[in-house]
C-alpha cells in the first residue's frame, strides 16, 4: 500500500511544522549566490542570487562594495540565471535564462506548469542597471574582447549578434556536428571552436564569411578544449582518443589517455608537448574544470591527478620544463587565471588546521614558479575566486558553519570584506545554527571514513540520529554551508533536523572527492560491487555505538547517488536503519552490456551480476524499514522510471510505503516551493517514523 503525502503537505504549515525553534522556510531563505564574475577592467564583480527561488543579478564595485540589482525577476517560477560574464570593458553583463545546467539536458525547464512554453535565452544589461535585452534563444554565450558583439550556441550551430541588441541575431557559420567550446582570439578577428561529431572531434577555426573554416590537425580523435596564445598564433588542446576499439573487460579499471598539443593556426603545424602517464592516476581528470588547460605568460597550466592529488602543472609551450605548481595532500579546484596571465587563484582543502581537510580556502601561485601563497584561513569556507582587472584584488564566495554563503573581498592581512549581507533575512536563524564537528571511523575493510557530526546544544539521552549521505558521488561536504546550491539545501535540512532533536551524521564516503585519488577511485565500486556502501553502513554501526544515540532510531536520507546508497541501506540492512528517504535515487543499475555490432564484453555476464546484486532493487525481500521515495518527473541527471520501477515492486510485495511525486520540475527542484516541499517531507517523515516511535 502507498500513502500520498500530497494531502499531508497541504495541511502542514510552513511556519511550524514542529515545535522546534526556526522554521525550514525560515532556514532555506538566504539569498545563495551563483556565477561570480569579476570585470577585466576596475573593481567591478556580478553574481547571480536566488531568494527563495526568485533570481536575481546583482552588482558591487569599489570602493564601497555596496549590492545592486539590475534585474527584476519577481517569481519564482524555476527559471535558472547562469553563464554570467562582464564584458571586457566593464561596460554590460550578459547571461542566460532558463534550462538546468546541473543536468545532462540543459533544455526549457516549466517548473512552473506554466502553459506557455519557456525558452532558454541570452540576455543582455548594462552593468549600471537598465533595460534587460534578450538577443535571442541560445546558451553560453561568450563576448568578444572588443566588448561589442556575443557569440553563443543554438541547436549546435554558433550565433552572434550585438551587445546591445540593436540587431537580430544570426548564424555565424555553418559546420557539421555539435559545435561548442568557443574561444575569441585575443584581437577578436577569430573564434577556435570544436566540432563534436559523435565519435570523433576537429578544432577549426571561423575567420569570416569569405573564408573556410580551418580545420587544424584533424585526426580521428577527440580534441576539445581550446585555448589561445596571449599573442593569437598557437592555440593548445587536450586530444583524447576517438570512440572504438576492441571490446574490453568491464571490471577492469583502465587507463583513460589524453595528451595537450599545440597547433599553429597560420601554418597549421603542431605537435603534442606532454602525454600523461599511463597510469590509472594519469588519466584524464574527472575534477572540477577537467584538465582546467590555460596559456598563461609563457606557460601552458594544466590540472593533473598522476601523483594522487588533483594538481596543477606548468610547462613551457615547447614541451619542456614541465613544473609541479602546487605540492602537498590536498584538492586544487575552482581555478582562475589573472588578468595579466601571472597569477592562478584556487580553492584548496589544504591549511594549518586539521579540520582544513573538510574545508575549502582560496590560494594563490605564480604560473611559472611553485610559490603558492594562502589568501584566506580560519574556520569558514571560500570558494570560486575571481580576480579583478588590476590581478592584484581578490573575491570568492564565503560561507561558515552559521553563515550562508556570501560574496567577499579578500583584503590584506586575510580578512574579508562581505558583500550583500543585508540581503540575509532578518529570520535567518543564525545564532541557532550548530557548528559540526569532523569525525571519521573505519569501515569493515579498513577503509577510512570521513565525515560531519551535528549535535544537538541540548544533548538528551536516547537520541535518535540520522545518516546523510550526499550526492555526486564526486563530492565533499564541509564543515559548513556548502557553495553548491544543492548542498546548501541539504545542510540547511541537516541544521533544522539537528534543531529537531536528531543527531545528523553526514558522511563522505568513498568516491567523494578531497582525500586523494585512491579515495576518489576505489575498486570495486557503484555497479561494479558498491564498496562504498560499507562506508555507510560503518556510519550507521558508528552512530549506534555513541552512549546518547537509541540504536533502534538510526534513519537515513540522501539525494540522487545518496538516494542510491540510502535504498541500498534499507533494503539490505533494515535492522540498521530503520527508516529512510530515497530521493530520486539509483535504484535499478542493471544495464544493456552489449553493444550494437560489437562483440560482449569478456566479463559481460560477471558484470551483470555484479550490477544486479549492486542494485537496491535486488534487495525488496529483505525491505523492511518505512520509506519515503521522492522525484520530480522532469530529472535530467536520475531518470523518474529509476522510482517508477521500484515503486511497482513495492506494490507487488505489498509493501507499505510514502511517495511524493513532483511534475515538471527538475533533479536541482528549480522552484524553490518545490525544495521547501521536499524538505518538509523529508523531515516531516523521519520525525514520525523515529523520533515520535515509541
Amino acid at each position: 500500500m502507498k500513502k500520498a503525502l500530497f494531502f499531508l503537505l497541504v495541511l502542514l504549515s510552513t511556519s511550524n511544522i514542529f515545535a522546534q525553534s526556526f522554521t525550514l522556510k525560515s532556514v532555506l531563505s538566504y539569498p545563495f549566490p551563483t556565477q561570480l564574475v569579476a570585470a577585466a577592467v576596475g573593481a567591478k564583480i556580478a553574481w547571480a542570487a536566488n531568494e527563495q527561488g526568485k533570481r536575481n543579478i546583482y552588482v558591487a564595485q569599489a570602493p564601497g562594495y555596496n549590492s545592486v540589482k539590475i534585474t527584476d525577476y519577481t517569481e519564482d517560477d524555476g527559471q535558472e540565471l547562469s553563464s554570467l560574464s562582464i564584458s571586457a570593458d566593464g561596460k554590460w553583463i550578459v547571461f542566460v535564462r532558463g534550462g538546468d545546467h546541473g543536468g545532462r539536458d540543459g533544455g526549457p525547464v516549466n517548473a512552473n506548469s506554466s502553459p506557455i512554453a519557456p525558452k532558454v535565452q541570452v540576455f543582455t544589461v548594462p552593468f549600471e542597471g537598465g533595460k534587460v535585452v534578450a538577443l535571442g534563444e541560445g546558451d553560453n554565450p561568450v563576448i568578444s574582447p572588443n566588448s561589442d558583439q556575443v557569440i553563443f550556441a543554438k541547436s549546435g550551430q554558433v550565433m552572434i549578434s550585438p551587445i546591445d541588441g540593436a540587431s537580430a541575431a544570426k548564424n555565424l557559420f555553418y559546420a557539421k556536428g555539435i559545435n561548442g567550446a568557443y574561444k575569441w582570439s585575443p584581437d577578436g578577428k577569430k573564434i577556435a571552436f570544436i566540432s563534436n561529431r559523435n565519435d570523433h572531434s576537429f578544432l577549426g577555426v571561423y575567420t569570416d564569411q569569405q573564408t573556410p573554416v580551418k580545420w587544424l590537425l584533424p585526426s580521428f580523435s577527440k580534441d576539445n578544449t581550446p585555448v589561445w596564445s596571449p599573442d593569437g598564433n598557437d592555440i593548445a588542446f587536450v586530444r583524447t582518443p576517438g570512440a572504438g576499439g576492441e571490446t574490453d573487460s568491464i571490471l577492469t579499471k583502465k587507463h583513460q589517455p589524453w595528451a595537450v598539443w599545440t597547433v599553429n593556426i597560420n601554418t597549421g603545424a603542431g605537435k603534442m608537448i606532454w602525454k600523461a602517464p599511463e597510469t590509472l592516476r594519469g588519466s584524464f581528470p574527472s575534477i572540477d574544470g577537467g584538465a582546467n588547460l590555460l596559456w598563461a605568460d609563457g606557460k601552458i597550466v594544466f590540472t593533473s591527478y598522476e601523483d594522487g592529488w588533483p594538481h596543477l602543472y606548468a610547462i613551457n609551450p615547447d614541451g619542456s620544463k614541465r613544473l609541479l605548481l602546487t605540492p602537498g595532500n590536498f584538492a586544487v579546484e575552482n581555478i582562475k587565471l589573472s588578468n595579466d596571465k601571472k597569477t592562478l587563484v584556487f580553492a584548496a582543502n589544504a591549511g594549518s588546521d586539521i579540520d582544513d581537510l573538510d574545508r575549502r580556502h582560496i590560494y594563490k601561485v605564480s604560473v611559472d614558479k611553485a610559490d603558492m601563497k594562502v589568501l584566506t584561513s580560519g574556520r569558514g569556507i571560500e570558494a570560486y575566486p575571481v580576480v579583478a582587472g588590476d590581478s592584484q584584488t581578490f573575491f570568492c564566495l564565503s560561507s561558515t558553519a552559521d553563515r550562508p554563503l556570501l560574496p567577499a573581498l579578500i583584503t590584506a592581512g586575510k580578512v574579508l570584506k562581505l558583500i550583500g549581507e543585508s540581503l540575509i533575512p532578518n529570520d535567518f536563524p543564525l545564532k541557532d545554527m550548530v557548528v559540526p564537528k569532523h569525525v571519521s571511523f573505519k569501515a569493515a575493510d579498513g577503509n577510512i571514513v570521513y565525515g560531519q557530526m551535528f549535535s544537538p546544544k541540548k544533548a538528551v539521552k536516547n537520541q535518535p540520529a540520522i545518516v546523510y549521505v550526499h550526492g555526486g558521488p564526486q563530492r565533499q561536504m564541509f564543515l559548513g554551508w556548502n557553495p553548491m546550491d544543492y548542498y546548501s539545501i541539504d545542510y540547511a535540512l541537516n541544521q533544522y533536523l539537528v534543531n529537531l532533536g536528531f543527531t545528523v551524521l553526514s558522511v563522505n564516503y568513498r568516491l567523494g572527492i578531497g582525500y586523494g585519488y585512491d579515495f576518489h577511485k576505489p575498486l570495486n565500486a557503484g555497479a561494479q560491487g558498491a564498496s562504498e556502501y560499507q562506508d555507510i553502513k560503518a556510519a550507521g554501526e558508528w552512530l549506534a555505538a555513541q552512549p546518547n544515540i537509541s540504536k533502534g532510531k538510526i534513519g537515513i536520507y540522501g539525494g540522487s547517488y545518496g538516494g542510491y546508497l540510502t535504498a541500498l541501506a534499507l533494503g539490505k540492512d533494515s535492522k540498521l536503519f530503520a527508516a529512510g528517504v530515497d530521493i530520486h535515487g539509483v535504484n535499478n543499475r542493471f544495464t544493456n552490456l552489449d553493444q550494437e555490432g560489437r562483440k560482449p564484453a569478456p566479463d559481460a555476464a560477471l558484470a551483470a551480476k555484479v550490477a544486479e546484486e549492486s542494485s537496491p532493487v535486488s534487495y525488496v525481500n529483505t525491505w523492511t524499514s518505512p520509506t519515503l521515495i521522492i522525484h520530480a518527473d522532469d530529472d535530467r541527471n536520475v531518470a523518474f522510471n529509476q522510482s517508477v520501477d521500484l515503486v511497482k515492486r513495492f506494490e507487488d510485495k505489498k509493501f507499505d510505503f510514502e511517495f511524493l511525486a513532483i511534475p515538471d520540475d527538475t533533479h536541482h527542484w528549480m522552484k524553490f516551493t518545490n525544495g521547501l516541499k521536499v524538505s518538509e517531507a523529508t523531515a516531516d517523515f523521519l520525525k514520525r517514523k523515529l523520533m515520535d516511535k515509541k
